[in-house]
C-alpha cells in the first residue's frame, strides 16, 4: 500500500471513530449533558493528550523552545476558538435540532478547513488539475452535508411534530443557524492548527519523533485550550441546572468508564486524521479535512439507523438522507481521485 492509500485508510478509521464517539452516551441517562460533556472533557482534551504526547515526542520541551512561544501560542488560539464554538454548538441544537445543526457544523468546517489551507499554504495548487477537483469534491461535500440536513430536519418534524418543536424550543431558527454558523467556522479551527502548525512538526521531528507521532505536538496545546472553554461552559450548566449531584448517582459509577470510552474514540479519531493526513503529503490538511468530516456524518448516520434514531420519521427523510449520503460518497471519490493528482 503506497503513503496516499494508507493516508485514505487511515482516515476511513479515523472517521468511523469519530462518528461512533457518541454511542455510549445513549447509556448514561442518569447524568445529564453536562455531566457527560465534563468527564469526557477531563480525559479527551487533557488527561489523553498529555499522555500521548509525552510517550511519543521526546524532548518535549526543548520541541517548544526551539519553535520559540508563537507556533505553540498559535495552536492553542486554534483550540481555545474551536472550544468556544462548542458554546455555540449547544446553543444551535437548542434552536434547530441536533440534526441540522451538526450538518450546517460540519459542512462549513468541511470547507473552511480546507479551502483556507489550500489557499494561504499551496496558492499555485488552485489553478491545477488536482485543485480543481478538491473544490469539486468540498461542494459535492456541501452538497451531500445539506441534503442531510433536510433530511434531519423532516426527521425531527416527523417525530416530533412542527408545533411541539416549536413549543419546545429555547433559541429562534434564526439564532440557532446563526449560532451553528459560528460553531461551524471554530470547527475549522482544529484543522488550521494542524495545517499552519508545520513548525511544531518539523521540531519534533529533528528531536526524535517519528513522523508518524509529531502533530501530537501541535494537538497537546491545542486540546489543552480547547478543553478550557468545555470545562467552563459544563461548570456553568452543572451549577445553573444543579446536577452536581448526578455525579453521586447509585450506578453511575460505570459512567466515568464511558466517558473515557468516548474521549479515546473521539481523541483517537483525531490523533488517526494527524497520521492519515500526514501521510497524504503537502496537501494532506486540504484533502484529509473533507473526507474526514463526510466519513463522521455516513458513520454517526448510520449508527443512528442501526439504533433505531430514524423509527417512525417515514420513508421521505430517510430516502432524503440516502440520497445525502451517497452524496458524500461520490465526494469521497473525488477527493480520494483528487489525493493523486499532485
Amino acid at each position: 500500500m503506497d503513503q496516499s492509500g494508507l493516508g485514505l485508510f487511515l482516515l476511513f478509521v479515523a472517521g468511523a471513530m469519530n462518528g461512533s464517539f457518541t454511542l455510549p452516551m445513549k447509556f448514561t441517562r442518569n447524568w445529564a449533558w453536562e455531566n457527560i460533556w465534563l468527564a469526557w472533557t477531563i480525559f479527551a482534551l487533557a488527561v489523553f493528550p498529555v499522555v500521548l504526547t509525552l510517550l511519543t515526542v521526546p524532548a518535549l520541551g526543548q520541541v517548544y523552545a526551539h519553535t520559540g512561544p508563537g507556533p505553540a501560542l498559535l495552536a492553542a488560539a486554534f483550540g481555545a476558538g474551536w472550544g468556544i464554538s462548542q458554546v455555540f454548538l449547544g446553543l444551535a441544537v437548542a434552536g434547530i435540532g441536533m440534526a441540522l445543526s451538526f450538518s450546517v457544523i460540519l459542512g462549513i468546517s468541511a470547507a473552511l478547513g480546507s479551502i483556507v489551507p489550500l489557499i494561504r499554504l499551496h496558492p499555485d495548487a488552485v489553478f491545477q488539475k488536482g485543485g480543481f477537483m478538491v473544490l469539486c469534491g468540498v461542494a459535492l461535500v456541501l452538497l451531500g452535508v445539506g441534503i442531510a440536513a433536510i433530511a434531519g430536519r423532516r426527521r425531527e418534524l416527523a417525530l416530533a411534530g412542527s408545533s411541539a418543536v416549536a413549543g419546545e424550543r429555547k433559541v429562534s431558527v434564526g439564532k440557532g443557524l446563526i449560532f451553528a454558523t459560528i460553531s461551524g467556522l471554530g470547527s475549522a479551527l482544529v484543522n488550521f492548527g494542524f495545517a499552519f502548525g508545520e513548525p511544531l512538526k518539523k521540531a519534533a521531528q529533528q528531536f526524535g519523533a517519528a513522523q508518524t507521532w509529531t502533530p501530537n505536538a501541535v494537538w497537546l496545546p491545542l486540546m489543552v485550550a480547547g478543553g478550557v472553554p468545555n470545562l467552563i461552559y459544563c461548570i456553568y450548566l452543572i451549577r445553573k441546572n444543579r446536577t452536581a449531584s448526578k455525579f453521586k448517582a447509585p450506578g453511575t459509577g460505570l459512567y466515568w468508564g464511558l466517558a473515557a470510552i468516548m474521549a479515546f474514540f473521539w481523541f483517537g479519531s483525531t490523533v488517526m486524521y494527524g497520521v492519515g493526513a500526514t501521510e497524504l503529503g503537502e496537501l494532506g490538511p486540504v484533502l484529509g479535512w473533507p473526507l474526514f468530516m463526510s466519513l463522521i456524518v455516513i458513520t454517526a448516520t448510520v449508527w443512528g439507523i442501526a439504533t433505531g434514531e430514524w423509527r417512525g420519521a417515514g420513508k421521505q427523510p430517510l430516502r432524503l438522507m440516502g440520497l445525502g449520503v451517497a452524496v458524500l460518497v461520490v465526494a469521497i471519490f473525488v477527493l480520494g481521485i483528487s489525493s493523486r493528482m499532485f
